[in-house]
């Protein structure tokens, strides 16, 4: 698959790099998710001037230090000797940006902390002695979140403060989507697009692995996710058993409660009794960034009428689908999964579809906020989006459907009036039914 988007974040890091070569050495934190692109992204965007790149094997330091003189004296045409601790091995980095300006690249970064604690500080140590004197783009880039944001956010870390930029990259937009699908199958159904939205999230690496099997429509979709070997099967566990530790049992039944539909602290509660959750949520929305709390459009902050949700679309299909058919995954009946999934697609892409066109919206820059909105008190009267205008006094209010048949304008109409009157009693608002055709 070629390389789509990323035009802002290339332009971005072209322009520190410009200044770190031509002024002094600058540090960029890169963070995002599991296969989200990020080393892609830096070798399109860096690689066409002097530029090393170092990936933090799981490793001893001296094994990793050896290769990483190896890879020095390619990448930069010099001589270096043998070094077997990183101190010394980032000193000599260092001093090397006297000489010459080039990229130095350190990927999945958090993992030096297992290699040698203390490597941070030696780094701390010798960035703020040579930093002013050298010119070096430094980026350092890592997927383990909370790890990532421990290392540089928290006061009593090291490299506290040393970052001078920091990007979090996201999935692609809707209008990425579109653009993939229309270069790989052009006559692609919008069913099919709203498929890979709810099957990879936007991720380009699950994008990728979709487009290079062939798979363009839901059903090819979802028999490339449930096959023997698919690394769709496992992705979930790999990508955050390294986050959550020895407690990712715990941390897992939350998430599959949350993709399930228990979204609310009560309900996981009664589904897990002898787990206090508070202090699990707290960690998954705060600490992981894998939850957030939803609340109904303009209620107060700390309003207590809250909904929990997975915030990755890809890890809310994994847990609710994957995870939670791991037996017919153990015994290998992919047959039998597959059905699962394909069976309840129209029924799970519809809460999908809500969130697609949300963030549709949020894409436009046509609005101040949206969000859904219900009543604190039972589900009688729910609206999937709220949106304020960017022009005060004005609102959209959409009802999602799969298909506009399903649609009933009378009972949106009832609910708007409730919510003209509870929150938005001077606005003018303007209703909309959102299906399919107009992805």
């Amino acid at each position: 698959m070629k390389f789509y988007n990323r035009d802002e974040e290339i332009i971005f890091l072209k322009n520190v790099r410009s200044r770190a070569f031509s002024s002094h050495s600058r540090l960029t934190v890169l963070t995002g998710r599991r296969r989200i692109g990020k080393t892609l992204l830096l070798r399109e965007a860096l690689s066409d001037q002097r530029f090393l790149y170092l990936f933090v094997a799981k490793s001893s330091e001296a094994i990793l230090c050896q290769a990483f003189c190896r890879e020095a004296s390619q990448a930069l045409g010099i001589f270096v000797p043998p070094i077997n601790n990183f101190a010394d091995f980032f000193r000599f980095l260092m001093e090397e940006g006297r000489r010459q300006a080039y990229t130095l690249i350190i990927d999945e970064f958090q993992e030096l902390e297992s290699v040698n604690p203390a490597i941070f500080s030696h780094i701390q140590n010798y960035w703020d002695q040579y930093r002013q004197q050298t010119r070096i783009n430094f980026v350092v880039s890592g997927s383990a979140y909370s790890m990532m944001q421990h290392i540089f956010t928290d006061r009593k870390e090291p490299l506290f403060g040393r970052a001078d930029r920091t990007i979090h990259l996201q999935p692609f937009s809707t209008s990425t989507l579109k653009e993939i699908l229309r270069d790989n199958a052009p006559n692609y159904q919008n069913d099919d697009l709203l498929a890979l939205y709810t099957f990879t999230g936007g991720v380009p690496k699950y994008i990728e692995m979709m487009m290079d099997n062939g798979a363009f429509t839901v059903s090819e979709m979802i028999a490339n996710i449930c096959q023997p070997n698919s690394p769709f099967i496992d992705e979930g566990r790999s990508m955050l058993i390294q986050e959550f530790g020895k407690k990712y049992n715990t941390y897992f039944s939350i998430l599959q409660g949350i993709a399930n539909g228990y979204n609310t602290q009560s309900k996981l509660e009664g589904l897990m009794p002898n787990v206090s959750i508070g202090g699990y949520l707290k960690k998954l929305e705060d600490t992981y960034n894998l939850v957030e709390k939803r609340r109904p459009m303009l209620a107060k902050p700390g309003s207590q009428t809250v909904r929990y949700a997975i915030k990755d679309p890809f890890l809310n299909f994994w847990f609710r689908y994957i995870d939670g058919n791991q037996s017919l995954v153990e015994l290998g009946n992919y047959s039998a999964l597959n059905n699962i999934i394909l069976n309840d697609y129209p029924t799970f892409s519809g809460k999908t579809l809500e969130r697609y066109f949300i963030q549709q919206m949020t894409e436009s820059m046509k609005y101040s906020s949206i969000g859904s909105w219900w009543e604190s008190k039972g589900d009688q009267n729910e609206i999937d989006i709220v949106a304020l205008g960017l022009k005060k006094g004005e609102a959209l209010v959409a009802e999602v459907k799969r298909q506009r048949k399903n649609f009933k304008p009378d009972l949106l109409n009832e609910k708007i009036n409730v919510l003209r009157n509870k929150v938005l009693p001077h606005y003018k608002i303007e209703s909309v039914c959102f299906t399919l055709n107009d992805m």
